[in-house]
């Protein structure tokens, strides 16, 4: 019986891209599906709206696909959107940590992944904001790390919104998502 060996950022950086992009997950190689135009429209629009509060006040810098983020040596993640607070985190290379907030915008191909692999790995390798964004459901979910009393985190809803609602996740109480606008 053999055990088949975690990779590392190393491994991840020497795979040949052949037009794909990749992602490591606990030493775990997954091939991410490009996205669909409406996942594209409603990252954008999302993303706009985080560089018009993150940006202008001066409180972190917002990324989108495709930037690796390096939340450890087993763990390279491709977020669509983050906000990363600390400069000193920003390398030649990729985001180095766990950035302030990671945004995930789902799509068919990526649900399951992005609610449970990736919602676990982010949870245990420090990042402490972490929202979801689901175009087909008009519904943002944005959670938080929390611990428990046995000192397992685990992620709390902070805020959440439907449709042509807007949303303020108490992190940030003057950052207001207009959801109307992520969808139109």
């Amino acid at each position: 019986m053999s055990v088949r060996p975690q990779l590392t950022y190393e491994d991840y950086a020497a795979v040949p891209a052949e037009g794909k992009r990749y992602e490591l997950l606990a030493g775990e190689l997954y091939v991410v599906p490009a996205p669909s135009p409406l996942h594209q429209r409603v990252s954008k629009r999302l993303q706009r709206q985080l560089e018009a509060f993150f940006e202008e006040k001066g409180l972190g810098e917002v990324f989108n696909a495709p930037v690796d983020v390096i939340l450890g040596s087993h763990d390279v993640a491709e977020p669509d959107i983050l906000v990363v607070a600390r400069p000193s985190q920003i390398s030649h290379r990729a985001i180095e940590g766990p950035p302030a907030l990671v945004v995930e915008v789902l799509s068919p191909s990526s649900r399951h992944h992005d609610r449970v692999t990736k919602a676990a790995r982010y949870l245990a390798l420090g990042v402490e904001h972490y929202w979801i964004v689901d175009p087909d459901a008009r519904h943002l979910l944005c959670q938080r790390a929390k611990a428990a009393k046995a000192k397992e985190e685990r992620w709390v809803v902070a805020a959440q919104g439907h449709g042509d609602e807007m949303v303020r996740d108490p992190s940030w109480p003057e950052l207001a998502i207009d959801l109307a606008r992520l969808w139109r």
